[in-house]
């Protein structure tokens, strides 16, 4: 068995371990692929060429992508390879992401860093003016309910949130009813045809005043000028969004000024250790199919996670 692998320190160590018995290991970089025939190929840290040229390597069989989407991988993914993703590699850290970012919302860490950075100590007046708060009886709506979002209910359940979940079998109207409740909308959709633009004008203007919204699944879910508008309106109280939509979010773009919004860039799934875990992952992947199992991961027709 043939397989292609980021070429990573951590990956080049599984041939030097000799963990992987009977495979023979390749290694790619960026622009670089090698040549020949592939059982398989795990996709990770690479520019889309290169990604492509890896789905066009002769022979494959299956792709291994370690990540949660796969909207970047499908497109060029020839007829009859076996896809898997990773989402289990990225679980628990997307979802402690988006507890951080609702906790630094509600305590108001990102205005306190501006003013420190101002060297401004602005103590507010009066408890009531400050617009400080918990968790506690906060009510969450996670769209888009499956793993991540069920660790981040379990995270939430301690700090006292109220969470419910909008699955895809959720109705039209319980769903707008639970957006219309919600002190807290978290989307965690993947990207397709049918939820691309999801979060407009009119779903913002269904939440309540001062709602906030999470997004931590794909930047195109939300129609980027409307959530601009409903910032500064005040409509929206809030926004903390790990995925924009244009990314890499340039420079001089009106989410960077819009109002009560916290930005980071697509860093919900990094971890410190994420490389190591990622090459653990793939030696358990490889160790299932030399030893005739079926592996995690595999992604069913018409699935975009």
């Amino acid at each position: 068995m043939r397989v292609l692998l980021p070429d990573l320190p951590e990956f080049r160590a599984l041939n030097d371990s000799g963990e992987v018995l009977g495979a023979d290991l390749a290694f790619y970089r960026s622009g670089e692929v090698p040549a020949g025939d592939a059982d398989g190929a795990v996709l990770w840290m690479v520019d889309g060429e290169t990604r492509a040229r890896l789905l066009r390597t002769p022979g494959l069989q299956w792709a291994l992508t370690l990540t949660a989407g796969i909207d970047h991988v499908r497109a060029a993914l020839p007829q009859g390879v076996a896809l898997y993703n990773a989402s289990r590699l990225h679980d628990r850290a997307v979802a402690v992401h988006v507890v951080a970012g609702m906790l630094a919302a509600e305590r108001g860490l990102g205005a306190f860093r501006d003013a420190q950075r101002r060297g401004e100590w602005t103590s507010p007046p009066t408890p009531a003016a400050s617009g400080l708060r918990t968790l506690d009886g906060l009510k969450v709506v996670i769209w888009g309910f499956g793993s991540i979002g069920r660790i981040a209910r379990d995270l939430l359940t301690p700090f006292g949130a109220q969470v419910e979940g909008v699955r895809s079998g959720t109705s039209d109207a319980e769903r707008t009813r639970l957006l219309a409740e919600a002190d807290w909308v978290v989307l965690l959709l993947p990207s397709t045809p049918q939820t691309r633009g999801l979060v407009n004008a009119e779903v913002l203007a269904g939440f309540k005043a001062g709602a906030r919204l999470s997004n931590q699944g794909r930047g195109d879910l939300v129609v980027t000028a409307d959530l601009i508008a409903a910032l500064r309106s005040g409509h929206l109280g809030g926004a903390v969004l790990d995925v924009t939509d244009p990314e890499p979010l340039p420079a001089g773009h009106p989410l960077w000024e819009a109002p009560n919004l916290l930005v980071t860039p697509h860093v919900a799934s990094t971890t410190t250790d994420l490389v190591a875990r990622g090459t653990a992952l793939t030696r358990d992947f490889l160790l299932d199919l030399a030893q005739g199992r079926e592996p995690g991961g595999r992604v069913e027709e018409g699935r975009a996670y």
